[in-house]
């Protein structure tokens, strides 16, 4: 054994590469799984023009996969030329490879397909009398039968290359990736028609309908009734689709949809800006659903990353990020608790809540907002309740407010000190007073934030700096970005050649971690930019806050100060979820307490 270790390797010639392997390397990265298979050829059918497209299953694909189209079809001449590696008709010169418009460009798919699966084609122009079969691993070209369009069957995937085929899963497994790859397709091509047939059967079936329809067929009403609509438009950038609510959120990412010019991709930077829209909102783990259609200049994106197309880069990542961010953030600010209110004259209000009038709920003032930001939580915590207080007659006027004039309607109890019960149109409505309160709180130190003049945390200097070994990189973004961090309250710099001092952390956070605060603030800040992490962490710190100064469970509320509570729920951006991404409130229907009841049974 020492023996062979330690002889020299022998010199093996420089030679090229067989064509045939060539192709099953290029296969290695186009073709994954069947899924791989059906998304290339449903792309070449789009390109086509179609309109119809039907897709053929048999063992999950890993037997038999037959695309067919009504696009314009292949000329016979040209159907040996289509297996060729490196033949399309998409592109002809760089400046067209720099804005590319279609699905494929790349011209390797059904050449990397061929050398490990067997492959035919069968297709017909609309001024041919027939179609014409080419077989792949024979060449054989023959006569056929089928209308306008092109069919492609692949038969035994991975045939030459045993390996790879024990990598797959089962035909259950396989089956549901293919069928996932043609709704990815549908979800952007509302204009076209799709079906998916296993073993015979019809297993999924999209007809042709508006896009609003299309995702509504797609992703069934059940999505659609738990998202809000996204729409920006930005110069050359428009972002259109919908976010599902935190509510909606799922335990799994299984439910994002992202398209750039109608190609379905998965970037790091969009699903980034996505997750920082809902931060506020979303609790725990959870996974936020969403289907988003980006359009952008082609020549603003670079869809040459990788071979299967599904990464692109853009030339302004930190722009379409930050559109991406602002376009979800503005759909999902606008509270349940408030879309549907009802105009109330200022009379009735005044009648409701005669002191909401009089004395509402704490803005924040220039002298407020010039004050340190844990001085503007206390503030915040002691007026809030005294614009509760109310004299003890004043619960009369308030239960004559009718309860479906607001949304959340009128209070009628307060259960242990902790949830508020309210009547509105639709039955009844279950507050948790203290997330309700913490939002709002958190909302109105948001807005005291952005009035101050330096827009900066306050930061509490440390008696002894926190030392910590640092990379390169987060050297690098300290110095760059001190200016960037003394806003979030931290004094950092180097101490020593790979070495970063804490000096100055958050007061609000004196009791966190500085250091890993520090080192996560760093990443952020080298990754996405100043702007979406300095708001970010910010954000966070007053959310802290905001908690210590909310109201606290197990206070007794009168009628009046529980409907000046819901009317600033009504109010208030992101209402329906506390800092933490927990409920605020929840609505039980006439039908659901009905079915608690079992009345009309």
């Amino acid at each position: 054994m020492s023996a062979v270790l330690e002889s020299p390797r022998q010199r093996r010639p420089i030679r090229e590469l067989p064509d045939e392997l060539i192709s099953q390397i290029a296969a290695g990265e186009v073709v994954e799984r069947p899924a791989s298979v059906v998304r290339e050829l449903v792309d070449n059918a789009l390109d086509a023009g179609a309109t119809e497209i039907v897709v053929r299953l048999a063992a999950g694909g890993i037997r038999t996969i037959l695309v067919e189209d009504d696009g314009c079809g292949i000329p016979a001449e040209e159907l040996p030329l289509a297996l060729r590696r490196h033949a399309t008709s998409k592109i002809g010169s760089l400046a067209e490879l720099e804005s590319v418009a279609t699905m494929g460009f790349r011209g390797e798919a059904l050449a990397a397909i061929a050398s490990v699966a067997e492959l035919s084609i069968a297709s017909r122009t609309l001024d041919t009398p027939h179609a014409q079969r080419l077989e792949a691993r024979s060449g054989e070209l023959a006569p056929a039968a089928r209308a306008t369009g092109t069919s492609v069957e692949v038969r035994e995937l991975f045939f030459a290359t045993p390996a790879r085929r024990k990598f797959l899963k089962s035909e259950a497994t396989e089956l549901a990736h293919c069928i996932e790859a043609v709704r990815r397709h549908a979800l952007t091509r509302p204009d076209v028609a799709f079906s998916v047939w296993h073993e015979g059967k019809l297993t999924q079936q999209w007809r042709r309908a508006s896009a609003e329809q299309r995702v509504r067929d797609v992703l069934h009403d059940e999505f659609v009734a738990g998202s809000r609509e996204v729409s920006l438009e930005l110069g050359v950038l428009r972002i259109r689709g919908r976010a599902g609510l935190p509510e909606a959120a799922r335990s799994r990412a299984d439910q994002q949809y992202v398209y750039v010019n109608g190609r379905y991709v998965r970037d790091r930077l969009i699903a980034h800006g996505v997750r920082s829209a809902y931060e506020d909102v979303l609790h725990g783990a959870k996974q936020p659903s969403y289907v988003l259609f980006i359009d952008i200049a082609p020549h603003l994106v670079d869809v040459n990353v990788h071979p299967t197309k599904i990464e692109v880069r853009f030339r302004d990542a930190r722009e379409v990020h930050q559109a991406v961010r602002r376009a979800v953030d503005a759909a999902l600010a606008v509270s349940r608790a408030g879309e549907a209110a009802a105009p109330v004259p200022a009379a009735a209000s005044a009648a409701a809540s005669p002191l909401l009038a009089a004395r509402p709920w704490p803005t924040a003032t220039p002298q407020q907002a010039s004050l340190g930001l844990q001085q503007a939580a206390v503030l915040f915590a002691q007026e809030a309740p005294a614009a509760w207080s109310a004299p003890a007659a004043a619960p009369a006027a308030a239960a004559a407010l009718p309860a479906g004039d607001w949304p959340l309607g009128r209070a009628v109890a307060q259960i242990a000190g902790i949830y508020i019960l309210a009547e509105n149109q639709q039955g009844l409505v279950v507050v948790d007073m203290h997330a309700a309160h913490e939002r709002i709180v958190y909302e109105r130190l948001k807005a005291s934030l952005a009035q101050r003049a330096d827009g900066a945390i306050e930061s509490q200097p440390l008696l002894i700096p926190a030392t910590f070994a640092a990379t390169p990189q987060e050297i690098a973004t300290a110095e760059q970005q001190a200016d960037a961090l003394k806003r979030l309250g931290l004094d950092l710099s180097p101490l020593s050649p790979g070495v970063l001092a804490l000096r100055a952390r958050p007061a609000a956070l004196a009791g966190g971690d500085g250091v890993e605060l520090a080192r996560s603030v760093l990443a952020e800040l080298a990754q996405v930019g100043t702007s979406n992490v300095i708001q970010r962490a910010q954000h966070e710190i007053l959310a802290t806050m905001a908690c210590h100064g909310a109201v606290r469970a197990n206070r007794q509320l009168t009628l009046e100060e529980m409907n000046a509570l819901l009317r600033d729920m009504e109010r208030t951006e992101r209402a329906d979820q506390c800092n933490h991404g927990r409920p605020t409130w929840r609505q039980l229907t006439m039908k659901d307490l009905d079915a608690l009841f079992w009345r009309g049974r």
